[in-house]
């Protein structure tokens, strides 16, 4: 009778791996090849995850290692079924069994960039539903006429020049290569004499892993990460901690480490970057035209805003972008010059900048532009009173702008008065 391999064995089995890595490749960090090593020993207890983590291999140019790491996943994950160019239907077909294959797909930049990104959406797609057991895809079934579930559920890893799609990377951990500098060398690969010792090495882990199943599925392992990242990273903890001795510390501080450098590497949606620039242009202001907010966020040379969309963030644009967070403009009368104008009430904006673009440190929240002066300084009492059915500020107005960088004489200002509805 076979004795189960201990906590202590499995350990020494990630070492080795760990070992086989190190001795093929250079990877840019010591938690991205404990990340790795952790990645492929959970692809051996796929049925025991209720989440598939990705593992994202990207370089910036060619000759980094990336295909090389992708060779000794191959030799040692679960079941590897490796390709360069895939249909979805092939890929739906080659996933469909509760046990799935380990997906590695090379040169995964020529399938999600350029041209290509548009046709290739359903592989994406795929790739995205698979991250999370129990998404199959639907499809009809016209011999039969009945609709076909497809089981979508599998670890994937990808390879590729420059970075995979946000979606991909949201639900992976990132390796982010770099080419090998001098005096970093390595052994050359052969398969045919060093993949039998990988699949040895492979063998390994499935007797360990899958004598475990049972106390992998039901493992809660305490998180260093919330929400996506921690479904995503929960499989590979959830190895480290059954292995013990370093590997639950060291996963857990992998799983820190790569997570962060993927969000700082993340390249900001141009609404949370809009969001982040309109909170700097707002400065101490209670309100803003919508001309002024414009001029303001395009007068920032590294912003996108001058040449948004080819000819420039417009009004209609700009209420588009931001409509998804429920902010619209509205008429409000401004101090003169300018007087009755559409615009953007900052109170608007409070719920949106705390969900999606916390200022987590005083001394990184954006200064006021200069030299505009605000609009309705929030420091400012405002007594209202009702006129014309809505109210209007007793307290003098600040001066408005009578061009770009001149103050014009104080008016009659009036705060939250909706002269008209709706979008601009």
């Amino acid at each position: 009778m076979t004795t189960p391999k201990t906590p202590t064995d499995g350990a020494a089995i990630l070492d080795r791996l760990h070992a086989a890595l190190t001795r093929y490749v250079i990877l840019p960090s010591a938690e991205a090849i404990d990340a790795t090593v952790l990645w492929i020993a959970a692809t051996h207890a796929q049925p025991a995850w209720a989440h598939a983590p990705r593992l994202v291999i990207r370089a910036p140019e060619k000759r980094c290692g990336k295909s090389r790491l992708l060779d000794i996943v191959e030799a040692t994950c679960h079941n590897p079924l490796i390709t360069v160019n895939a249909s979805p239907a092939a890929v739906y077909r080659a996933i469909g069994s509760d046990n799935p294959p380990t997906l590695l797909i090379d040169e995964a930049d020529t399938i999600f960039g350029g041209d290509n990104a548009k046709t290739n959406e359903d592989l994406r797609g795929l790739l995205n539903a698979g991250h999370q057991r129990n998404r199959p895809a639907i499809r009809w079934d016209p011999n039969t006429r009945t609709l076909e579930q497809i089981p979508t559920f599998a670890m994937a890893a990808l390879a590729g020049i420059g970075a995979m799609p946000d979606t991909i990377e949201d639900r992976a951990a990132v390796i982010r290569m770099r080419r090998r500098a001098a005096g970093e060398t390595v052994a050359p690969y052969r398969h045919r004499r060093d993949a039998p010792a990988l699949r040895a090495l492979a063998a390994d882990l499935t007797a360990w892993l899958s004598a475990h199943l049972a106390e992998l599925e039901r493992a809660e392992p305490a998180m260093p990460l919330e929400d996506r990242a921690a479904d995503t990273w929960e499989p590979l903890i959830a190895v480290a901690d059954l292995a013990g001795n370093h590997w639950p510390d060291r996963g857990r501080h992998a799983a820190e480490t790569l997570t962060a450098e993927r969000d700082g590497a993340t390249a900001t949606s141009d609404r949370i970057r809009l969001l982040t620039d309109c909170r700097a242009a707002f400065g101490e202001a209670d309100a803003i035209p919508t001309t002024v907010l414009l001029d303001r966020l395009k007068a920032d040379p590294e912003a996108p805003w001058a040449e948004y969309a080819n000819t420039g963030l417009n009004a209609m644009r700009l209420a588009a972008l931001l409509r998804e967070y429920d902010i619209r403009s509205t008429t409000i009368r401004f101090a003169a010059p300018i007087g009755q104008a559409k615009g953007y009430y900052r109170a608007d904006f409070v719920d949106a900048w705390n969900r999606y673009a916390p200022v987590t440190d005083d001394s990184t929240a954006p200064a006021p532009y200069q030299p505009y002066q605000p609009y309705l300084p929030s420091s400012t009492p405002v007594r209202p009173e009702v006129w014309y059915g809505s109210s209007r500020t007793t307290e003098k107005a600040v001066p408005a702008l009578t061009s770009t960088d001149t103050a014009g004489t104080a008016g009659t200002a009036t705060r939250r008065l909706h002269l008209a509805e709706g979008a601009a």
